[in-house]
């Protein structure tokens, strides 16, 4: 790591990147999950589960960025590569044989919200080690999250 004047001690720097990378992981693939439900929806709500799925993907990538920024922030070397991702995903693999919207909905779904799960897991290891601005980080990227697993969420109620 580079030197910086940050407040934080270079231990908990290096605990706080490592657990940044990881995000940074979830995130890259987050977005390339739901870029793929947006290119392979089909169905009578083709048009509507498209451009949702392309708002829901353009908010994805401001994760990736501001995790990517505070590992930097930090001294970090930020690694956005998309095999680092592959490798260190904590996501599941999209399923490929989603066709339906209502399949495309059901595996997004499962996606945020798992994401979203090791997101509040990174507050609490934040909290943990004295660091209110990545905490105030994932907390933002939280509520980003939740909205868009409400608005996926919906077409799933619905059908119900």
């Amino acid at each position: 790591m580079y030197q910086t004047k940050t407040g934080i001690d270079q231990k908990n720097r290096k605990q706080i990147n490592n657990l940044l990378q990881k995000r940074l992981a979830d995130s890259i693939d987050l977005s390339a999950q739901i870029k793929n439900a947006h290119w392979n929806v089909k169905g009578p709500s083709f048009i509507a589960l498209h451009e949702l799925f392309d708002k829901v993907w353009e908010q994805s990538l401001e994760y990736s960025d501001l995790i990517a920024e505070r590992i930097a922030q930090f001294g970090g070397e930020v690694d956005g590569t998309i095999q680092t991702a592959a490798k260190d995903t904590n996501l599941d693999k999209y399923p490929l044989n989603s066709r339906d919207g209502y399949h495309h909905v059901e595996a997004l779904a499962h996606t945020l919200a798992t994401y979203g799960e090791l997101v509040r897991k990174a507050i609490d290891q934040c909290n943990d080690l004295k660091d209110a601005g990545t905490t105030d980080i994932f907390t933002e990227i939280t509520r980003s999250v939740d909205k868009n697993l409400w608005f996926v969420e919906a077409h799933l109620q619905a059908a119900k």
